[in-house]
């Protein structure tokens, strides 16, 4: 026992006050074998009692009852005072003893689930208020502010290495540094999650529905995995919040580049959630180089494949529809790194497994909820953005030429733009008959977007003529309007508002060309 090292701060007397009880009677075992007193409050009183502790009740020692349906009960100077002493000083130690303030060396608090609370679809207002913990974020500080000389635990994840230094003669100064930094970590999360929840729920302080920033961005995330690297391998990375409702059927751990392709399916999936067909997207670097309708979910994925045969290499595959034993022996074949779906047939499973470094992803119906905001790191901290969800109601689209769409090309259109928002710009997303058969994204000039997605088409033989383009954004310029005319479009779909849309326009009906105009831009950088 190595009683004179200076770092160790021996532990006479803990506070145990809890919410979580896993591991709490063990380790309060463990403390008393060591000769520490027990105090403690409430519910976890009762549970050491139950256990055969002793312990002394915080009101014995405030001399005061728990007030308020407990609200009240360690917002004492008793309490307060016995954490925050600081032991080198003669002052504080006159006080305390002045006082009759006893001294506290632990303190074990672990919160009211306001978290777990918060995540329920149809939790009141009321009960929100009543899970946030007012007296254990109170402790918690105290004692961290004095981690000097008190050791502060909020997490049951610490208590087998922290009763393990107790045994050698208190836990070690860093020990209580890495604690107390944790307790700190911790509060700020915990107070966050409750301004931006209380701000989202209070009538007239919904700012997230009216797309208003925060004046103050509290993000309530802790690390919930390491990742092997980031975007390459002398990248550190890891996970902060969780995966929703992903579930990894078969592969390795999903790395930081499957998550970013991931989050990109996802996002596409959702603009065709309610799809009567069965609809399939294949993506590679987060970009469809695929999209298709099908009568089965089979189908869906060869016409998708059938758009660009190249790119597809160790993409990712997404369906809006289980995917069944015909569905399995059609995306077989070719190497696909992730297949997500809303299920996978037992038959698909054993026959998609044979691929030992194919991942086998299932996503449930919150398997991505949308975040307050999309954020992005820069320079100076953090970009902050609502989501591009644009009205996509086809009563909201302006035909600005003479010709007008027939109905086979207004689908087209339809089906082209929903994918169109999900291509990084500058991006030229050509389609006919529920699919795309030609995409070019990441452009420096929309008219090589244009031209790329004219070359992959041509590449793949599909038939131009009479198919339909959508642009993410305006065209500054006719030579876009006539490369596309030139390859056989009939119709374009784009948002309009450049200075030049008159040439253009003008340009479309001189080729004998629908144009529509949208209203909404759809960059993606």
């Amino acid at each position: 026992m190595n009683l004179a090292d200076p770092g160790r701060r021996p532990v006479k007397r803990a506070l145990l006050s809890v919410y979580d009880k896993t591991g709490l009677v063990d380790f309060a075992r463990g403390l008393a074998d060591e000769g520490v007193e027990l105090l403690s409050t409430g519910g976890t009183a009762r549970a050491l009692r139950e256990a055969g502790l002793k312990v002394l009740d915080v009101s014995e020692l405030t001399k005061y009852p728990e007030l308020f349906d407990g609200r009240v009960k360690t917002l004492h100077p008793a309490i307060h005072g016995g954490l925050l002493a600081r032991r080198a000083n003669p002052q504080d130690m006159e006080h305390a003893e002045d006082n009759g303030i006893g001294l506290i060396d632990l303190v074990v608090v672990t919160l009211y689930p306001f978290e777990e609370v918060s995540r329920k679809p149809d939790v009141d207002i009321p009960t929100l208020i009543e899970n946030i913990d007012i007296g254990g974020p109170s402790m918690l500080r105290s004692a961290a502010k004095n981690h000097e000389d008190v050791t502060v635990i909020c997490d049951t994840r610490d208590y087998e290495d922290v009763l393990a230094e107790i045994r050698e003669g208190g836990p070690l100064r860093m020990t209580r540094q890495q604690l107390a930094v944790k307790v700190f970590t911790r509060t700020a999360a915990y107070d966050g999650l409750i301004g931006q929840t209380l701000g989202r729920r209070f009538e007239g302080l919904d700012t997230i529905s009216k797309e208003v920033t925060p004046p103050v961005l509290s993000l309530t995330l802790p690390r919930t995995q390491e990742l092997r690297y980031g975007e390459n391998p002398h990248q550190k990375a890891a996970v902060y919040g969780d995966l929703g409702a992903l579930e990894v059927l078969h592969g390795k751990q999903l790395s930081y580049n499957n998550l970013l392709d991931v989050d990109a399916a996802l996002s596409l999936n959702k603009a065709f959630a309610g799809e009567p067909e069965p609809v399939c997207a294949i993506l590679k670097h987060t970009n469809p180089c695929g999209v298709a309708q099908g009568a089965t979910p089979a189908e869906a994925f060869e016409r998708a494949f059938a758009c660009d045969t190249r790119s597809p290499f160790g993409g990712i595959v997404i369906w809006n529809r289980p995917v069944d034993l015909a569905t399995a022996e059609a995306v077989h074949k070719p190497f696909m790194e992730i297949l997500l779906a809303p299920s996978f047939d037992e038959e698909a499973l054993a026959l998609l497994k044979r691929k030992k470094d194919r991942r086998l992803v299932r996503f449930g119906s919150g398997a991505q909820p949308w975040f307050d905001f999309r954020m992005s790191s820069f320079f100076g901290g953090l970009l902050v953005q609502g989501h591009d969800r644009g009205d996509h109601t086809p009563g909201s689209y302006d035909c600005v030429t003479k010709r007008r769409p027939d109905s086979g090309e207004f689908v087209s259109l339809l089906f082209a733009w929903s994918v169109c928002r999900y291509v990084k710009s500058n991006a030229i997303v050509l389609a006919r008959e529920g699919r795309t058969i030609g995409i070019g994204a990441g452009q420096m000039s929309r008219v090589d977007a244009c031209e790329i997605a004219v070359h992959k088409a041509r590449l793949e033989g599909h038939d131009l003529q009479g198919s339909v383009l959508a642009s993410d954004a305006f065209f500054p310029f006719a030579d876009s309007i006539e490369e596309a005319a030139k390859a056989g479009v009939k119709a374009i779909i784009q948002p309009g508002g450049s200075v030049r849309d008159a040439e253009v326009i003008e340009a479309a009906d001189r080729l004998g060309m629908t144009m529509l105009f949208t209203g909404y831009r759809h960059f993606r950088h």
